[in-house]
């Protein structure tokens, strides 16, 4: 089985955990990690390492971080370099399709790389922007200023 994580700023991790329950039931093989504004980033690598050990029974790990670049997605990243024996992917710019795609799917694809892939895919496919022609009338309307550099 692939293990999930989901990582993030403030109560990210824990407020994607509370929607996929609802979507998707009772979770397994899976753990969120909150990067609390108190936390330092000496309690975020401890906690990211307890929810390895979480899911020590677990083939490959994927970790779905909020920001890529922030600090979960770095401290999963350096996790990912000096672990040996299994498999971890790690994907920033997680939202909930993505993580509802991860959990539903991974039964189903051949790896952990594959698993992220095609969960970043869906996530971006979910990401649409509303628009009418009054929106079009509206904009065509606004004066903007001109960028420039200095």
């Amino acid at each position: 089985m692939i293990g999930i994580i989901v990582t993030g700023h403030g109560n990210f991790a824990t407020g994607l955990t509370s929607g996929l329950k609802l979507l998707a039931g009772d979770l397994e093989y899976y753990t969120a990690v909150d990067f609390a504004p108190e936390d330092s980033m000496e309690e975020l690598n401890r906690n990211l390492k307890d929810g390895f050990k979480q899911l020590e029974s677990c083939e490959a790990i994927v970790v779905f971080a909020d920001l890529t670049g922030g600090s979960p997605f770095n401290v999963a990243s350096r996790m990912k370099l000096e672990t040996k024996g299994r498999l971890v992917e790690v994907a920033g710019g997680t939202n909930l399709p993505v993580l509802l795609n991860a959990y539903l799917t991974r039964g189903a694809v051949c790896g952990a790389a594959e698993l992220a892939e095609l969960s970043l895919a869906a996530g971006k496919e979910q990401m649409i922007r509303v628009w009418t022609e009054t929106d079009k009338a509206a904009d065509d309307e606004l004066e903007c200023e001109e960028y420039e550099e200095e």
